[in-house]
């Protein structure tokens, strides 16, 4: 029998209606994270919404880096490095594809994180992340005795001489150049003027020096300080002030009003993964503010998503937002990739600092 075209075109209309209606095909997500990031609540849930299979391979920024480069890229299907883990190895090793955005729901997302992210993920013109999971560094205080610290530079006020602490470590410098109203990220393509505010940044901290009880090295050390109140103001970490909170309500976490600085954990697409469907499905999925609650949970810092605050348990939620009011989140200075030779830089500072009287 003789087929007209109008035949033809009307069966291959319907056929795309049929495709179109059918959901995407079952695929086994192989997924490279963080502890906390996929928690087995919200992978059951996700498996029974989506028919899609996760496998969970728990990692870390340097164990991301290798495992990627030594696949040139395969083995997984999705992975979260951090921001400022993107664009080097991407430019270097070539270890991740494109995030196609039109397949992200970008209404999910607290737009001043998203843009950041890709604006710090973006090589030759591709965005090759968005953001999942975040946090900060800013200011811990006892806010009974501290109240008058409002940013890094006030901690060498001498309303609390001897009861600082901070890290001889570069946020330490990062922050105090940005509180001394400087832009040390805008300068990192240029050493000669990064230099010339790592310099500025030294002779503050050797003139802050009489401030500090102690130099903290590790968080046990800090939460001792601040819970003895050897210590009543410190630059530290927004959970380690929740932490704090919890025994003694006057201590908290303050985002500093030249802010914070935030670190990003991502979602990429290794250059040769073989289920995007099923990453950019999951991505979706534990960006609703709900799901994202239950990863905050199991993580213990909160996600780019969009209102999961409103989702986190009362407790929890009360700090974040006493921290993070909406404009100290558009604030948030978030690390981008370090340029190579910086760091010698930051090192000589830290060594000057220590050893100055």
């Amino acid at each position: 029998m003789k087929t007209t075209s109008n035949q033809v075109t009307l069966a291959t209309a319907i056929a795309g209606l049929l495709a179109l209606s059918q959901p995407a095909a079952a695929e086994t997500l192989r997924l490279l994270t963080w502890g906390g990031y996929a928690p087995e609540n919200v992978v059951a849930k996700f498996e029974e919404e989506t028919g899609h299979s996760v496998e969970v391979t728990l990692s870390n920024n340097e164990e991301m880096i290798a495992k990627l480069r030594a696949t040139g890229g395969g083995g997984f299907d999705l992975a979260q490095p951090s921001q400022d883990r993107i664009a080097g190895p991407q430019a270097e090793f070539g270890i991740y594809k494109p995030i196609d955005l039109s397949k992200i729901d970008a209404s999910q997302f607290i737009p001043s994180m998203l843009e950041a992210t890709k604006a710090n993920t973006t090589v030759d013109g591709n965005v090759y992340g968005v953001p999942h999971v975040w946090g900060t560094s800013g200011l811990v205080l006892n806010t009974a005795e501290a109240g008058m610290v409002k940013d890094y530079t006030d901690l060498c006020a001498p309303e609390v001489a001897g009861k600082v602490s901070y890290r001889l470590r570069r946020p330490t410098l990062i922050g105090f150049a940005f509180s001394m109203g400087m832009d040390p990220f805008a300068a990192y393509g240029d050493e000669a003027a990064y230099t010339e505010i790592m310099e500025k940044v030294e002779a503050k901290l050797i003139e802050c020096k009489p401030n500090v009880k102690a130099y903290w090295s590790g968080g046990d050390e800090l939460m001792n300080l601040m819970r003895s109140g050897e210590a009543v103001a410190a630059m530290a970490w927004d959970t380690g002030g929740w932490k704090l909170n919890e025994d003694n309500a006057d201590v908290t976490f303050v985002a500093p009003t030249s802010g914070a600085l935030g670190w990003i954990d991502t979602f990429v697409l290794p250059a040769k993964g073989s289920a995007d469907d099923a990453a950019y499905d999951w991505i979706n999925f534990v960006m609703r503010p709900e799901v994202s609650a239950m990863i905050t949970e199991a993580a213990g810092n909160f996600t780019a998503s969009k209102g999961a605050d409103e989702f986190a348990s009362d407790e929890l939620k009360a700090k974040y937002q006493a921290s993070f009011p909406p404009e100290a989140v558009d604030n948030i200075k978030w690390y981008p990739p370090v340029p190579a030779g910086l760091e010698v830089i930051e090192g000589g500072v830290l060594d000057r600092v220590k050893a100055a009287n």
